[in-house]
């Protein structure tokens, strides 16, 4: 692993402690998170030429807290609290935190950041994208770049996100009454979307992003140490690290897609595979199954097989029933369709997937049009499937679901 990577990754880990001591000691969520970016991009100029000082996380909040002061310093109209700030801490005379104080950095501020950053009051954009940089450590330039968005763009949305946050009259803090459970249900559908998009991205000339669910994982890795009690905080990691096993075997040397079906298996990744299914398997056993555990042990279905022919397809439809019993989505129904085809055929198959015809949430969807070609062309009627995956490939905007579908189009014109 070369410095920089290593140096890059430390950084990802110390922004959440670094912002929640500032948010804790100084409040104004917005003003805080723009000093440790400061301090942030201080340390990827000065780190790699000077190295990685003795006290990472110490040299991260000392700079962060003087860029804050400074910052605070600098505004008339805020001269009363500069100066008790001032009084505090000041800029030439820094003192560490004693161990014993809860700014030492034994309290991790991970999910109270990850609460703040899902706050309802925020649309589920700037809910991805404030994560990605308060609690992720990545750049407003990295989050653009991931979701193909100039970066001013991008920059606008984050700061409408902490506006919006600042007038909401948000706290740092675990939300009061009900509104945890609920806050972290939106907490993982968050990381939910950040690996779902990173994994099979929804635009662009690549069809992997292993920035972004690398993100997902390590940060729902953090939710998990502190929540291990939570079965679906479980199901969500179970799931990303047997979704991501098959990552190596998904892409072809030209950057091409290859369906699960004719994925060289040994390619699969042995240890994540273990680690989710170990994950899964034990979390079912708290109690009644979530949606994540579900998605995990469908996909632990999945990677039992040896062989494409070999998968326990009848298990995998009893677990898609489940999960449509417990959240119904379209999304649900079109897997459910193509499970189904594989147990009672491909017609039965298509009758449920024509179900979606009247919800306009698939209105247009590309994986509908290409599940119905595959339906089809298992069917036997080539024509409509070449057609099915045509209006497929000219509703995707990834270039590499892109070619896949043409090359299956193909395909399917020439009988094979």
């Amino acid at each position: 692993m070369s410095r920089d990577v290593h140096i890059e990754g430390l950084l990802r880990e110390l922004t959440p402690q670094v912002l929640g001591v500032l948010v804790r000691r100084h409040g104004q969520f917005d003003a805080c998170e723009d000093a440790v970016q400061e301090a942030l991009l201080a340390a990827t100029v000065q780190w790699p030429v000077e190295g990685i000082p003795d006290s990472p996380w110490g040299w991260l909040l000392t700079v962060a807290d003087r860029r804050l002061i400074d910052h605070w310093r600098s505004e008339r109209a805020r001269r009363n609290r500069e100066e008790r700030l001032a009084a505090q801490a000041p800029a030439d005379e820094y003192v560490w935190p004693a161990p014993d104080d809860d700014a030492a950095g034994d309290r991790d501020d991970t999910l109270t950041l990850l609460f703040l950053c899902c706050h309802p009051a925020l649309t589920g954009a700037s809910q991805v994208a404030l994560t990605l940089r308060a609690v992720g450590g990545l750049t407003t330039a990295q989050i653009a770049d991931a979701f193909l968005v100039p970066e001013s763009t991008m920059a606008q949305r984050i700061s409408r996100a902490k506006q919006r946050i600042k007038a909401a009259g948000a706290r740092f803090g675990t939300p009061a009454g009900s509104e945890p459970m609920e806050r972290l249900g939106a907490v993982l559908h968050v990381l939910y979307l950040i690996f779902n998009e990173g994994y099979t991205a929804g635009s662009g000339p690549d069809l992997l992003r292993t920035d972004l669910t690398a993100e997902a994982i390590r940060l729902t890795r953090a939710v998990r140490r502190l929540r291990p009690d939570d079965g679906e905080v479980s199901g969500l990691l179970a799931l990303m690290l047997l979704t991501d096993a098959r990552r190596a075997a998904r892409t072809a040397a030209d950057g091409g897609l290859i369906p699960l079906a004719e994925q060289d298996r040994s390619r699969w990744n042995a240890e994540a595979i273990r680690e989710g299914t170990e994950l899964v398997t034990d979390a079912l056993t708290w109690g009644p199954p979530g949606p994540y555990q579900l998605q995990a042990a469908i996909a632990a279905v999945h990677t039992e097989a040896a062989h494409a022919e070999d998968t326990d397809w009848p298990q995998i439809l009893a677990l898609y029933r489940l999960l449509d019993h417990l959240s119904p989505g379209p999304m649900v129904t079109l897997n459910r369709s193509v499970a189904t085809a594989m147990v009672h055929g491909p017609r039965a198959g298509l009758d449920l997937l024509d179900t979606l015809a009247g919800d306009e949430r698939m209105t247009g969807h590309h994986r509908v049009w290409a599940v119905r070609g595959h339906l089809l062309e298992l069917a036997g009627d080539h024509e409509a499937a070449r057609e099915a995956y045509r209006e497929a490939s000219r509703r995707t905007t990834s270039l590499p679901e892109r070619r896949y579908l043409e090359i299956r189009a193909a395909r399917t014109t020439r009988g094979r």
